[in-house]
């Protein structure tokens, strides 16, 4: 599979956005440059009801190696400041960076959702066909192309393929969540680069030393300590894409770059650019030079709600999936798209829509059955009557006793503990009776329960892997010591089972 992964780029234009509540005249001189896209308005007659007057944005990351005008970008400014290689086609258009943010009409709680770049869905718009999700604009953009009418210009060729892109992506992404889309701002990898650059530098925290060699535009360049590190625009590009040598992959990644979402934002703030209009001119710059937005987008509008993505108050959480699979030789993510709108609905408020034509489809493709959706976070009788074993294989001593102990502070019936023979990743299975306790297990660790005939009646196994950090202390969920971030509310996604930990943004949140 290629690796590729600008996928950041996009989501740090809500830090740069988010400084566009200082002044009227800022927020004018923003808006009077900006690129804009009328996209949303083909998805329109097909998305949900407006409920109210919060505001769904997506963060669109789009990896590509060309400029606004289908030029290629300078293979030694990719080669040796991107570390992404030399060839313009690697990445292609790749939507690598697919975040939505919910922002409550009230001005509270801000959640942000990452929806992994390699779920299998069907695509709306594109083929209709089952894709990845990242690849429905790309898909899209090419097939515009195959029948655009002779005559158009280079230009005007790859502004009309990208806008056949964002539709697809918004499309898809909309079928997928179930919820409406109000508004979009996409970033391509120069821009990501740019907006680095403007801010740099940037401190950011990892739980782990690492390093991952660029070599003939494989790998990050990524070359980073333990702690706190402080990075130039071109390390921040290996940070957030990076996914070799980590133990979640791709969703460390995603863990990254909403991490580095709040390093930004807490950069601008200590540094008086947030609402300070002399120190934005640069941002502005950046912003009208690589950002797209929606034409529908009332920068003054947002720019009242916008404070909320600087205070400390956004949660960011990745989406789960239902396990892996190989289809037509790719790697891929099986999802539950049910389960997803599920969990999706409960955290913005709104009643479950019911499963579209296109959820069917999903769950007939030729990826393996994915379990069926969970039940919103269930009483304390279903963990009381389950009994949790632990074994571990992760070499961090004394683990699966720390883990039990952890599990039945939280009202799981205690089990066995073991040792077994080293596993790639932690894994939760359960018997016959324990699949409602297993989905709350296995959200604790970022991964699907799975049912196994190995496991006896009313238990639940966990079998702790590589990379395994106690979910309870790690530093995800915390900031970086010295960082002073603001005292975050509780994530409103606890409990439902995510991907991972949440980020706590504000302050400079530590990641693996």
């Amino acid at each position: 599979m290629v690796v590729v992964g600008r996928t950041v780029a996009c989501a740090t234009s809500v830090a740069v956005l988010a400084t566009c509540g200082a002044t009227w005249y800022a927020v004018h001189d923003l808006r009077s440059g900006l690129t804009t896209s009328s996209a949303l308005d083909d998805i329109k007659k097909n998305a949900p009801p407006r409920l109210d007057n919060s505001v769904n944005l997506l963060l669109i990351g789009l990896d590509s190696r060309k400029d606004m005008n289908g030029n290629d970008l300078p293979g030694e400014f990719v080669q040796d400041e991107l570390h992404a290689g030399s060839s313009s086609e690697v990445g292609g258009y790749n939507t690598n960076t697919l975040m939505l943010m919910h922002i409550p009409a009230n001005g509270g709680q801000v959640t942000a959702l990452s929806v992994p770049r390699d779920d299998y869905v069907q695509t709306v718009a594109a083929d209709g066909k089952l894709h990845k999700i990242k690849e429905a604009y790309g898909i899209a953009k090419s097939m515009f192309e195959a029948r655009a009418p002779k005559g158009l210009s280079k230009a005007e060729l790859e502004r009309q393929g990208r806008e056949a892109g964002r539709r697809a992506t918004l499309a898809t992404v909309q079928n997928f969540l179930g919820v409406r889309i109000d508004h979009f701002a996409e970033v391509n990898l120069v821009g990501f680069y740019d907006i680095a650059k403007a801010v740099e530098p940037v401190t950011v925290c990892l739980n782990h030393d690492t390093k991952d060699p660029a070599i003939e535009g494989q790998g990050s360049g990524a070359d980073f300590h333990q702690g706190l590190n402080t990075l130039n625009a071109s390390q921040a590009l290996s940070f957030v894409r990076q996914r070799h040598n980590l133990a979640g992959g791709d969703f460390d990644r995603t863990h990254r770059q909403q991490a580095f979402i709040s390093s930004v934002v807490k950069n601008l703030r200590d540094k008086g650019v947030i609402g300070d209009f002399g120190k934005m001119q640069q941002l502005f710059g950046v912003v009208k030079k690589d950002v797209v937005l929606d034409d529908r987008w009332d920068v003054l509008d947002f720019a009242q709600q916008a404070p909320n993505l600087s205070g400390g108050h956004v949660t960011a959480n990745t989406l789960p999936i239902a396990g892996f699979a190989t289809i037509n030789g790719q790697d891929v993510n099986k999802v539950d798209p049910v389960q997803i709108k599920r969990i999706v609905q409960q955290l913005i408020g709104h009643d479950p829509a019911p499963p579209t034509d296109g959820d069917a489809v999903e769950n007939s493709s030729s990826a393996p059955a994915p379990p069926s959706a969970p039940a919103a976070p269930s009483s304390a009788a279903a963990k009381s009557s389950a009994t949790v074993d632990v074994t571990n294989t992760s070499g961090v001593p004394g683990a699966a006793a720390g883990e039990l102990k952890a599990l039945v502070a939280l009202g799981f019936a205690e089990g066995r503990i073991g040792q077994g023979p080293h596993q790639a990743r932690t894994t939760v299975t359960y018997g016959v009776g324990a699949k409602e306790a297993a989905d709350q297990v296995a959200a604790r660790y970022g991964v699907a329960a799975t049912a196994s005939p190995q496991v006896r009646a009313g238990h639940v196994q966990v079998t702790l892997g590589a990379g395994y950090a106690p979910p309870a202390a790690s530093p995800s969920a915390q900031s970086a010591p010295g960082s002073s971030a603001p005292a975050a509310p509780a994530d409103p996604a606890a409990g439902l089972p995510m991907q991972g930990p949440a980020v706590k943004m504000g302050g400079i949140p530590c990641v693996d």
